[in-house]
């Protein structure tokens, strides 16, 4: 019974460690759980603990929302430890330690919150609001971890107590039971969390900021009626808007009380760690800081509309051919504003990804092998410093614009508040509403769907939201069974781009595997199909 050990143990350890930092201190004389957890000090910090357990250390690439997109058909990861790249290209199975690595850290992060949960009624507390909004937070946190879990696996054993010998025995929940009770129990949870941030942790769920939470989840699970219900209050709630500036937000000049940052991380949320994103997503300039440990692809680049709205290849202002060539072309200003490439300036000086002399060569081993970089947090200051402090948005108010949006779609069509929420989009960003404007022309109901995929795909761009979307839309195995490419050039009047690597996707790699030890010791967990 290895998992009951395990879980025993992670019980025992909270109450003789300094419990992973979750208290940030140490009592020699204490020697159980509740003797660390006595005041409304010891509950903040756990509370703390369990939300970095979220939004992860900065710096570990397995876990930053933004290297997520190396999974998907918009970026490649070049470190296979990361473990990014290998879904990517399919090269994983049920002996990865992928899937072992994921899902002992999420489940860890269950048993952790079902223990802070059950005794939350132990610190003492002047003020017994304070314990219910930590209350709910953490029953927050715990929803959200279980919504990852099931979008990964399916069917898991759904255990909401501390653990111990029959919770180590539990067979899996079948998916859909699992989602039913986590749906209502969101919105209660919802229902008790304050309506705004507080002076300080302002980080931490509020009951908007949760309820996008719902939101994501619910569209992802095809719950559109409930997305859509739940997009709409928040857009009611008059809470958040989107930002004049789309470029800004994701460097240091967005305000960092900006109203589109629905859910947001910076060093307070997160150790006070200096921003490390130059390091992972910019280029190996003289400096040397970048690592160009995730870059984009050429299907991303290919993605972006014109200024009209449409295409590339059914834009008939250019060939496509001219648009592959030169990707700013009469395009999308998201497309500048998210990627920059060959032909680019950096710090004042135009790349060459082809000058074997360029510490920005593309066969560098540190140079991007698409022959492309992510724009979106990386401010070429970081080059030149140690690191800064910037704010990263996990959640958007475009991505409650666009999910109503998209759930409207997705029950049978577009009502006229759907179509605005996209032109608000596609107004920001820069498009000609004299024509990109939705409303203009008739579509039929996949047109509808292409439509508001790409309109996702692009504004999301770099943000880690692609795999999910995806899987979900179960494109997957068309868009990830088909070679990487980069950067295109014409060779001897023959387009030719670059190719990073070759993919391929499986049906069964909709869902993760268990990982071979996690049979042997969890016996009542069974293998999902095709490992």
């Amino acid at each position: 019974m290895k998992k009951t050990i395990f879980a025993l143990a992670l019980i025992s350890s909270l109450g003789t460690t300094s419990c992973e930092k979750f208290l940030d201190k140490r009592d020699p004389t204490a020697t159980n759980f509740q003797e660390f957890f006595n005041t409304e000090e010891d509950l903040r910090r756990v509370v703390y603990s369990s939300y970095r357990d979220v939004f992860t250390h900065p710096t570990d690439r397995r876990l930053v929302f933004y290297m997520l997109d190396g999974r998907s058909d918009n970026g490649y990861a070049r470190i296979e430890t990361d473990h990014h790249g290998i879904m990517a290209n399919g090269n994983y199975n049920s002996n990865s330690r992928a899937a072992e690595y994921y899902w002992t850290l999420f489940n860890k992060h269950v048993g952790r919150l079902n223990t802070f949960i059950a005794n939350v009624d132990i610190p003492y507390v002047e003020d017994e609001n304070v314990r219910q909004k930590y209350k709910g937070v953490l029953e927050g946190l715990r929803v959200w971890h279980y919504f990852r879990i099931v979008s990964h696996w399916g069917d898991v054993p759904f255990v909401l107590e501390p653990a111990n010998l029959e919770t180590a025995k539990q067979p899996s929940t079948p998916k859909k039971e699992i989602l039913d009770k986590l749906f209502p129990m969101a919105e209660e949870i919802a229902s008790r969390l304050p309506e705004s941030e507080g002076t300080t942790n302002a980080y931490m769920f509020n009951k908007y900021s949760f309820k996008a939470i719902i939101m994501r989840y619910a569209l992802y699970f095809e719950r559109y009626d409930l997305a859509a219900k739940i997009a709409k209050e928040i857009m009611d709630s008059g809470r958040y808007d989107l930002h004049g500036n789309y470029g800004d937000m994701f460097s240091y000049k967005a305000d960092k009380t900006n109203k589109e940052f629905i859910i947001k991380f910076d060093m307070e949320s997160h150790d006070n760690s200096a921003t490390a994103s130059f390091e992972h997503l910019g280029p190996h300039y003289r400096t040397g800081k970048g690592q160009s440990y995730m870059v984009p692809t050429k299907s991303l680049v290919d993605s972006y509309w014109t200024l009209q709205g449409r295409p590339i290849d059914q834009c008939p202002l250019h060939t496509r051919e001219e648009y592959e060539l030169d990707p700013k072309l009469n395009r999308d200003p998201r497309y500048g504003q998210s990627i920059f490439g060959h032909g680019d300036k950096f710090s004042g000086e135009v790349i060459d990804i082809y000058n074997v002399n360029s510490p920005m060569y593309y066969q560098q081993l540190r140079g991007s092998k698409s022959g492309y970089w992510f724009r979106k947090f990386v401010d070429e200051a970081d080059a030149f410093r140690s690191g800064g402090n910037m704010t990263f948005p996990l959640i958007r108010y475009a991505e409650v614009l666009l999910t109503y949006a998209e759930a409207k779609i997705m029950s049978g069509g577009p009502d006229e508040l759907a179509k605005d929420n996209i032109n608000k989009i596609r107004k920001r960003a820069g498009l000609d509403m004299t024509i990109a404007d939705v409303k203009l022309t008739g579509k039929t109901q996949q047109q509808w769907i292409d439509l508001i995929r790409n309109e996702r795909r692009i504004e999301f761009a770099g943000e880690g939201i692609r795999y999910d979307d995806i899987i979900r839309w179960k494109i997957a195995d068309k868009v990830l069974n088909q070679p990487a490419m980069g950067h295109t050039r014409k060779i001897n009047n023959t387009l030719q781009s670059l190719k990073i690597e070759d993919r391929r996707f499986t049906d069964n790699q909709y869902l993760w595997p268990f990982h071979e030890s996690s049979l042997k010791v969890e016996p009542n967990l069974t293998q999902n199909p095709g490992y």
